[in-house]
């Protein structure tokens, strides 16, 4: 799992695993009510995605979902294997 790190009391940064100083920048813009989801490489911001307050649950379920698929894959190898 890649570390995050914290970026303010607005959002965190996560490290991609591939290096290159890559990263991924989450930062809440709560007074436009987004979350602006942006893509860094050194110190240049790549490309970026502003996602609505509203739609963040979504986001979340989907990731929610794929981790608990992971972890299903993952319990049924150690079964496998014993």
């Amino acid at each position: 799992m890649s570390p995050a790190r914290r970026l303010s009391d607005a959002g965190s940064i996560f490290l991609d695993r591939r290096g290159d100083d890559r990263a991924l920048r989450v930062s809440w813009h709560h007074d436009d009510g987004l979350v602006v989801l942006s893509q860094w490489r050194d110190n240049l911001c790549t490309g970026s995605f502003r996602l609505r307050v509203d739609e963040v649950p979504g986001l979340i379920a989907l990731l929610r979902e794929g981790l608990d698929a992971q972890y299903v894959a993952a319990r049924d190898r150690v079964e496998r294997t014993g």
